[in-house]
């Protein structure tokens, strides 16, 4: 196996643990974010949280990972656009992670709530409410907002140079816009979180990188395309 084919292959190795590490998280945080007594079920299932920071921290080492794989290959083509998806790309990274500390955070206010012999439960659960925020805005500036950006980066360059075929690229454009728009429209209050509007616009950017993941370990990265060849030739 070549240099070409085994970064392709760890490149779609990334894609898919980056998604299933990204479910896997947000089902593990269910006890600190979802219902009334998060104070109270946090702390009671604090390693299941912990764990699930856990599976967010693979989920940021994976995207980035993605971004960096792939940057000799797109830079061939277009250096801006390559270089702009792995700042976008990171930045997206960067804002998981301030996600993942504000969940931390939470864990250890629920820890101190369950802890103290007679919380101010207010005061507790105002603090509890601004953490809770701050995750909300992340998981929505970071996988959705940034991701729509840096997917249609690097979509672009895979449309023109065929490095895989053109379906996959043009599902990646595709997507890359709805789960922006999709951002969009939670960020002004049109659509909530987690809603079924939010998955539908969401689905094809997942289906695309499902499929791209599964094409670059199977066939790897088309180098001898027309447009990536001549490219290279210029």
């Amino acid at each position: 196996m070549n240099s070409n084919k085994i970064a392709a292959t760890i490149v779609g190795v990334l894609f898919i643990l980056a998604a299933i590490s990204s479910i896997i998280g947000l089902m593990l945080y269910g006890p600190i974010l979802n219902g009334p007594d998060y104070l109270i079920q946090g702390s009671a299932h604090a390693n299941q949280v912990i764990l699930g920071a856990l599976m967010e921290l693979i989920l940021v080492v994976s995207a980035v990972g993605t971004s960096i794989t792939m940057f000799p290959f797109l830079r061939k083509y277009n250096e801006t656009l390559a270089l702009g998806h792995v700042c976008f790309r990171f930045l997206e990274a960067v804002i998981i992670t301030v996600g993942i500390i504000s969940v931390l955070s939470l864990l250890t206010l629920s820890r101190d709530f369950t802890t103290a012999t007679a919380p101010d439960a207010a005061s507790f659960r105002a603090s509890g409410t601004l953490l809770k925020a701050v995750h909300d805005w992340t998981f929505m500036l970071g996988p959705n907002f940034m991701l729509g950006i840096n997917t249609i980066l690097y979509s672009y360059i895979f449309y023109r140079t065929k490095l895989v075929p053109r379906f996959i690229s043009s599902l990646g454009i595709t997507g890359a816009t709805l789960v922006f728009i999709a951002a969009l429209l939670e960020m002004f209050g049109v659509i909530p979180q987690l809603s079924v509007w939010g998955a539908m616009l969401s689905l094809p950017v997942a289906a695309n990188e499902m499929i791209l993941a599964v094409w670059l370990i199977i066939k790897g990265f088309n180098l001898s395309s027309y447009n990536y060849s001549r490219r290279l030739e210029c």
